[in-house]
């Protein structure tokens, strides 16, 4: 079969044949893959910023997958070969006390295909029948793949921001693109609150707006002031898919008193005076993909039509280009590769 592989920190993938994955558990599934998201965190694995958490070369990426089973190990019972399935990129054990509490993010021996084990950049891949959410009668693995991380992450950093927001507040989604597209929809299913883009691309501004933002503000020196004149001295939540560069200072310069920022995106630094988290109570909250039920859920809502992705598709033999076109910032939306 075909996979994208890297061989070498901060160098191009190499497409290669290599032999198609065999059952090792039986539980395992094998997955005809349909379509597979590029995720920015994808360009932290080729930068090599993920090599202490697990990473090891050569190595094939992909933790946005969709597609078909293929094949299934003997004591699988949920699942059929030819069924539609989006890919868990936290396949966990079910059996530890994360798991037992409902809190498979956090498994004490999870499986992570795309991170700890060779992922969806190819036309087959192996996980586990905890690992996949059936996909509905009707819907199309190919559309549904960035849901995997990208739809989970923003849903699962929407519900933690909607139990603070009321009539009256204003939320940020800082970052239009990728997830904040798909925050964006969910902020205006799931909360009352006024949603303000927040975004360096007028492009993304724009898909914003479309989406149903109520206000929509350029990023920049002037992003933090902006944001504070238009919400009447700041916001009550902030989610931040960026996390990079001067973003989690002018994250934190939009809030309100008693506001919280909720992290996403990762790769800068928080350097902030305790007195200012101290004096103004606020909360800075991490995310990190999000839990099985989540991901259905989110399933659920994709499948009402209550959430829509725009994404560029790319050929698997085409993974090069779209890996520039996302450094590069020339992707809106999400990338999603097809292996055939």
């Amino acid at each position: 079969m075909k996979v994208a592989r890297l061989h070498r920190y901060r160098e191009p993938f190499a497409l290669e044949d290599v032999d198609e994955p065999r059952l090792g558990e039986p539980h395992d599934v094998i997955v005809r893959v349909a379509a597979a998201g590029l995720c920015r965190t994808d360009i932290h694995i080729i930068d090599g910023m993920l090599e202490p958490f697990g990473v090891r070369l050569p190595f094939t990426p992909g933790h946005e997958t969709a597609g078909w089973v293929e094949t299934v190990g003997p004591q699988v019972r949920t699942l059929c070969p030819g069924d539609a399935v989006l890919v868990n990129p936290s396949d966990s054990c079910g059996r530890c006390r994360p798991c037992r509490l409902g809190l498979d993010t956090y498994c004490e021996s999870i499986r992570m295909p795309g991170f700890t084990a060779d992922g969806g950049f190819a036309e087959y891949m192996v996980t586990s029948e905890r690992g996949v959410v059936r996909l509905p009668a009707g819907v199309s693995p190919a559309d549904m793949a960035p849901h995997a991380d990208a739809g989970l992450a923003a849903y699962r950093a929407v519900k933690k921001a909607a139990v603070t927001l009321s009539i009256g507040d204003s939320v940020v989604v800082l970052g239009a693109g990728g997830l904040g597209h798909i925050a964006i929809q969910l902020l205006k299913h799931l909360t009352p609150a006024d949603v303000i883009a927040v975004d360096v691309s007028e492009e993304a501004l724009k898909m914003a707006d479309e989406l149903g933002a109520d206000r929509t503000v350029t990023g920049g020196a002037a992003a933090a002031e902006n944001v504070r004149h238009i919400s009447h001295g700041g916001v009550r939540a902030v989610i931040d898919f960026v996390g990079e560069g001067d973003t989690p200072l002018q994250a934190i310069d939009m809030l309100r008193r008693g506001g919280s920022y909720y992290l996403v995106g990762y790769g800068g630094q928080i350097t902030v005076p305790t007195t200012t988290i101290v004096a103004n109570e606020l909360s800075i909250v991490g995310n990190l993909v999000g839990t099985h039920a989540e991901l259905q859920e989110l399933v659920w809502l994709a499948a009402e039509g209550k959430v829509k992705l725009r994404a560029r598709r790319y050929l698997l033999s085409d993974i090069n280009k779209a890996v520039d076109d996302l450094r590069n910032g020339r992707l809106i939306g999400r990338a999603v590769l097809i292996p055939g």
